[in-house]
């Protein structure tokens, strides 16, 4: 099963309810308490083991998810910041051409009074 970071929160937790979620040894010790003199049958552990593993799986995905909305989060606001930077960039390029043709008129005005003073 492909996972996107579009599904629901109760997709998610498979509609356990966080009791559940947050229980993974109840089951076996479920298991221990109702036969105290036997070892619990190796059907019961192979359901045991498939019950925690499916929980794994769930916390896995939840923080899966997580971590996907926030890189998201994370390269919105980089995209967001050279946007910024870059029209900065452009206006600082336009105020050091404006600069540099002022510049350049001032001097040369500036050398042709020296020179009509010489």
């Amino acid at each position: 099963m492909a996972v996107t970071g579009d599904e629901t929160e109760s997709a998610t937790t498979g509609g356990m309810s966080g009791y559940q979620m947050s229980s993974p040894a109840s089951g076996l010790s479920q298991v221990m308490d109702s036969s105290p003199d036997s070892l619990p049958s190796p059907q019961l552990l192979a359901e045991e083991a498939s019950r925690k593993r499916e929980l794994r799986l769930m916390k896995n995905r939840t923080a899966a998810k997580l971590y996907r909305r926030r890189k998201r989060d994370y390269v919105l606001g980089l995209e967001t910041r050279i946007t910024s930077i870059e029209d900065q960039n452009q206006k600082l390029k336009e105020e050091l051409d404006n600069l540099k043709k002022l510049c350049s008129l001032g001097c040369s005005n500036h050398s042709s009074t020296l020179d009509a003073a010489i």
